[in-house]
């Protein structure tokens, strides 16, 4: 990623005359919790120091012109008025997704020069998609004037617009991490309250590294695996006579599992088991921070590899290389991190352990590509 001065430059390059300003949002990795926030359940995630930088000035002719610095596409140009979902292809669509949002919103918010550039890694199940949208959505907000939108609120913008525009039924994690996340801390939300709470979270301190393993597969949400999840914990917990399976407890799931059992798909109770064990996994991570307890974090981690690999069978071949190789190589704990079908894992190990954990998933998928993360700033104005 070049300096905030070069990337000024290539915005005059691209469209001629100056951004009135610039903007960035982080991807994120999710510490733990996956696959519970569309089932009103406990997330932990905290934003990467990787991020999406918008360079941005407003237009008067009702065009949007978009331009990525890390593509070879040129420049996109669309017309304001003729967004609508489902006809906007590519990478653009999820930038026009939340300029429609936000006029569908009422907000008075016409066209605009962005040019784009990230070092977040597309596909790697570290929130690419949104960080674009979060980095759009404040850009837009603020360089228009726009009142009364708290972070949150503009995360669940980002949301909406990528369900209804993008057509990719996702939960509102993401975008809540990238919108809302502090330097140094984890986020707990409760996802059906919005209720957020930033935990420290120091591991150097106790002489620890997350190790995060993009395994280059790619994946997409859009695709419809993730939704035949979703659509299944939605009929588990209709079937159980709930509004979310966070509405099962853990101490209940047992009972729960004897009602799915009736049903014809199993499928339903596997689902069933991961979510309520996930959300009690979230609450047992953040009692272990609170606690001052980081390693014990660890074998957490590597229990919901399992559920997530087992039960909500999200995983893949190269996932499961980077944890049982990380687990064999003396790692505290491990699990894939994100929607799966692909993208990343997060290692837990000691400091002194890094380089040679590092050289073992390496050596064992070496198609991977790998960085140690703490937990960084949220989205923000640059100038």
């Amino acid at each position: 990623m070049t300096d905030d001065s070069t990337f000024e430059a290539a915005f005059k390059d691209v469209f001629g005359g100056a951004p009135e300003g610039a903007w960035a949002a982080p991807g994120r990795v999710n510490l733990i919790g996956e696959h519970t926030d569309y089932n009103d359940g406990y997330v932990m995630p905290f934003a990467l120091p990787h991020i999406t930088r918008a360079a941005i000035a407003r237009r008067d002719d009702g065009l949007l012109r978009l331009r990525s610095a890390d593509m070879d596409d040129g420049t996109v140009e669309l017309a304001v008025a003729d967004l609508a979902p489902g006809t906007t292809p590519g990478w653009v669509r999820y930038p026009a997704a939340v300029l429609w949002s936000l006029r569908q919103a009422g907000h008075d918010i016409g066209g605009a020069d962005i040019l784009y550039d990230s070092t977040v890694p597309v596909g790697g199940g570290l929130s690419s998609s949104a960080a674009l949208q979060v980095v759009t959505a404040l850009a837009l907000t603020e360089l228009h004037g726009v009142e009364g939108l708290s972070r949150q609120d503009l995360a669940l913008l980002c949301q909406s617009s990528e369900n209804t525009y993008v057509g990719a039924p996702v939960g509102v994690m993401d975008q809540t991490a990238s919108a809302c996340c502090t330097d140094g801390h984890a986020l707990h939300l409760d996802v059906r309250g919005l209720v957020g709470r930033q935990v420290p979270l120091d591991l150097s301190a106790e002489g620890l590294r997350l190790l995060v393993v993009d395994t280059r597969v790619k994946h997409s949400h859009a695709d419809g695996a993730y939704g035949e999840r979703r659509a299944g914990c939605e009929a588990a917990a209709a079937a159980l006579g709930v509004a979310a399976l966070r509405d099962v407890p853990h101490d209940g799931l047992a009972a729960a599992l004897a009602a799915l059992a009736a049903l014809p798909d199993d499928r339903l109770r596997r689902l069933t088991r991961h979510v309520v064990t996930e959300n009690r996994r979230v609450e047992e991570v953040l009692d272990l921070c609170e606690a001052g307890r980081l390693r014990d974090i660890g074998p957490v981690l590597t229990a919901g590899h399992a559920s997530l690999r087992d039960d909500f069978q999200v995983s893949c071949p190269e996932l499961d290389l980077v944890v049982d190789t990380a687990l064999a190589a003396g790692a505290l704990g491990a699990r894939m991190t994100g929607g799966g079908f692909g993208g990343s894992a997060i290692v837990l190990i000691e400091a002194d352990d890094e380089q040679r954990i590092g050289a073992a998933v390496s050596a064992a998928l070496p198609q991977s590509r790998q960085f140690v993360t703490t937990p960084s700033a949220g989205a923000r104005r640059l100038w």
